[in-house]
C-alpha cells in the first residue's frame, strides 16, 4: 500500500516524533496522539507542512474510553488502520527498590503496561477485521535486562516484552503481525533525566561499542522496517536497536 495510514501514539517528542516524521516521508497518511493539545496542534501542522496528510487526536492511553475515541477517529477518517506505533511511555520515578510505592508502581505501569495493553485492545479490533495490519510497540533493552534504581521502568517492559509474544501469537492466523523495538540509550529527553547530568551521559556512551547514544531516527527506522512488507514473514519478535550494548 503506496499510503498507508499510521497511529503513533506518544508523538509529541522523541522517538515518536521522529517516527511520525520517517512515516511522513515514506507518504503515509498520519494520526498522532498524545496528551498535550498545544503541542498536538503544533506538530500536526509541522507534518503538514513536511508534505504529509496528519492528524492530531488528544488521547491518555490509560483511559479506555480515550483510546476508543481514537481509534473510532482514524477509522472515521482513514477507512482502516494499516500501522500502529505504541510508543507512549514513562520513565516513572527512578530510584531504589526500597524507595518505591504503591503509586510510582501506578505512574509507571499505568503507562506502559496498561496504555500498551489498551492500544493493542482497540487497534487488533480494527487490524483483525481487516485481516492485515502491524503494530510495533515500544519496549527497551531494560525489557530484558535487570537495571539496578529503575526495577520499576524495567519490570514495566518486561511485560510490554510478554504482551507483544503473546498478542502476535494470539492474532497471527488473521495476517496482523505484532513486534517490539527494544532501544537502548537514545538520546531524548528520557534520557536526559535518567543520566541528569552530561557526564553521566557521556559515561553512558562509552558503555556503547559503536561509541555514541542512539538517535530518535535510528529508532525510527527500526520502526518503519517491521511496519513494512519487508518484515512480512516477522511478527511476535522483539527487535533490539542499541549500539551493541547488549551483545556482549
Amino acid at each position: 500500500m503506496s499510503h498507508p495510514v499510521v497511529l503513533i501514539t506518544g508523538a509529541l517528542t522523541g522517538i515518536g516524533r521522529a517516527t511520525a516524521f520517517a512515516f511522513a516521508r515514506s507518504g503515509a497518511r498520519l494520526v498522532v496522539s498524545g496528551r498535550r493539545a498545544t503541542e498536538g496542534a503544533a506538530l500536526e501542522a509541522e507534518l503538514r507542512e513536511a508534505g504529509a496528510e496528519a492528524h492530531f487526536v488528544l488521547a491518555d492511553v490509560r483511559r479506555d474510553e480515550e483510546v476508543l475515541n481514537l481509534m473510532d477517529q482514524t477509522v472515521a477518517r482513514y477507512g482502516r488502520l494499516d500501522v500502529a506505533v505504541n510508543n507512549a511511555g514513562t520513565e516513572g520515578r527512578p530510584g531504589p527498590v526500597v524507595e518505591q510505592t504503591a503509586d510510582s508502581y501506578a505512574d509507571t505501569f499505568d503507562t506502559n503496561v496498561l496504555g500498551t495493553l489498551l492500544s493493542l485492545k482497540h487497534e487488533l479490533r480494527v487490524m483483525t477485521a481487516q485481516k492485515a495490519g502491524s503494530i510495533v510497540n515500544i519496549s527497551s533493552t531494560y525489557g530484558h535486562e535487570g537495571a539496578a534504581f529503575a526495577s520499576v521502568y524495567a519490570g514495566s517492559k518486561h511485560a510490554v516484552e510478554g504482551i507483544t509474544k503473546s498478542a502476535a501469537l494470539e492474532v497471527a492466523s488473521t495476517g496482523v503481525r505484532v513486534n517490539a523495538v527494544a532501544p537502548g540509550p537514545t538520546d531524548t529527553g528520557m534520557l536526559d533525566r535518567f543520566t541528569s547530568t552530561a557526564e553521566n551521559k557521556a559515561a553512558l556512551a562509552a558503555t556503547v561499542p559503536l561509541a555514541r547514544i542512539g538517535k530518535p531516527d535510528d529508532i525510527a527506522a527500526a520502526v518503519l522496517y517491521l511496519a513494512t512488507d519487508g518484515a512480512a514473514f516477522v511478527t511476535g519478535q522483539i527487535l533490539t536497536v542499541d549500539g551493541g550494548k547488549t551483545a556482549g
